[in-house]
């Protein structure tokens, strides 16, 4: 048999057959299981294509598994406090770990804590990266959601206290799940909360596109690849598919199933904790507390397939399926190293790891001209530019040119139909 394209990775909190497991999509076969331990919820992620992490529920460390060798708990990393939030960024080049209200961001191949970020007020509940790794979104039990750059994160300055580029604080209560878009900077970003709406936002500007309001609370959220449609996972087993090429021009709407694509999925007795969409965007897999997963055809929104699990579902999630992961001879490129748990580990006795170079420029070296990272930001705040001001101006001239715009559409609309009413006078006028 071929390796497949897509594959589920799920997880409950029960952890009696497994830690983790991988399922074909679509006959739903269980292809790998790795032991060790329980996953928890929001915590299960695949590092750069060669390795599978999942924090251990209430303890303070991270399972770490070859992703070819699921026998065996091949590494722990330590972690300052319980973590209850992890992700890895697609270019496998850094890994992210909410641990109370502070974000922790770990380069992956020196092992070194580059920062810790405290702008959350209360614990952290998810975590995710845009698709170009360019930025994460935090989201929290204090409500907020922020969006950071990576670039502005992991800079050379101690002295400097990295920001957020935005504070998303429409949410009255506490932030259930984070989905971020594809396009990179450009991306749209979707936020579910206890309060019962899951809000749109665009990442570039940190607008709120779209409000929606449901009668639950939503305890999960994605997008289908082409973003013509939000999946919502509610408290009471629901999951609700939202149009978002509907007509209508109001942000703030109320969820109600019609014909124009707002429907609901029923099935599931219990919340539903975890919702994703094959890449072809025809299946959505959807995990629960009541011990199983599920896969939908989104066009019949029939259940196509449910799998029992030992406990409630904390994660479930379609991927392309690892290169490497049906090879049992292949060994990840580089190790893993010993993951430092203080920004200075030197200082605190943790030791440096041997056989890497640390270079440092000169002060007058470095102000000679920008570095990486700072070119980097530069780039993607223009990237992230909402309007181009050369071209179109700031806020007030956009408004102006819009009406100008306006404006020379209805005369061309008159001059129109006045040639129409011509024609027709001309065409029906007796010889």
């Amino acid at each position: 048999m071929s390796a497949p394209m897509e594959i589920v990775l799920s997880a409950d909190s029960a952890g009696q057959l497994w830690n983790c497991a991988v399922l074909e999509l679509h006959s739903g076969t269980n292809l790998l299981a790795y032991r060790g331990g329980n996953t928890s919820s929001r915590s299960l992620t695949v590092l750069n294509g060669e390795y599978i992490l999942g924090a251990q529920l209430g303890k303070n460390f991270i399972n770490v598994w070859e992703i070819q060798r699921k026998d065996q708990l091949q590494q722990k990393i330590v972690c300052p406090g319980i973590v209850t939030c992890l992700t890895a960024s697609p270019n496998g080049l850094y890994l992210v770990a909410g641990i109370a209200d502070a974000i922790y961001l770990w380069e992956v191949s020196s092992g070194n804590l580059l920062a810790i970020l405290s702008r959350h007020y209360q614990d952290l509940t998810c975590l995710r990266f845009s698709d170009d790794s360019s930025h994460f979104i935090s989201g929290g039990k204090d409500n907020l959601a922020l969006v950071w750059s990576l670039a502005s994160v992991v800079q050379l300055d101690p002295s400097h206290t990295p920001e957020p580029r935005h504070v998303l604080s429409r949410h009255s209560l506490p932030i259930t799940d984070i989905h971020c878009g594809l396009m990179g900077p450009q991306a749209r970003v979707a936020t579910a909360s206890l309060d019962q709406t899951v809000k749109l936002w665009e990442l570039s500007s940190g607008e709120m596109l779209l409000s929606v309001l449901f009668d639950v609370g939503i305890m999960s959220v994605t997008l289908d690849p082409c973003e013509y449609y939000l999946f919502c996972g509610g408290s009471d087993g629901g999951i609700f598919q939202v149009s978002l090429c509907s007509q209508s021009l109001s942000r703030d709407k109320t969820f109600q199933s019609d014909n124009e694509g707002n429907q609901v999925f029923k099935g599931h007795r219990n919340l539903v904790t975890c919702v994703s969409v094959s890449m072809d965007g025809t299946l959505l897999l959807s995990g629960s507390h009541d011990e199983t997963i599920r896969l939908w055809d989104i066009q019949s929104k029939q259940s196509v397939r449910s799998i029992n699990h030992k406990g409630p579902v904390t994660n479930a999630l379609i991927i392309p399926a690892p290169a490497n992961m049906f090879l049992p001879d292949s060994r990840p490129g580089i190790p893993l190293p010993r993951f430092s748990r203080h920004l200075n580990p030197s200082e605190q006795g943790e030791g440096v790891e041997t056989g890497g170079v640390c270079l440092r420029l000169a002060p007058h070296t470095q102000a000679q001209k920008e570095t990486y990272l700072e070119k980097a930001d530069k780039l993607y705040s223009i990237m992230s530019a909402v309007t181009d001001k050369c071209v179109f101006g700031d806020g007030e001239n956009t408004k102006v040119r819009v009406s100008e715009l306006e404006e020379e559409v209805r005369t061309l609309k008159k001059v129109n139909k006045d040639l129409y009413d011509f024609s027709t006078q001309l065409l029906t006028k007796p010889s």
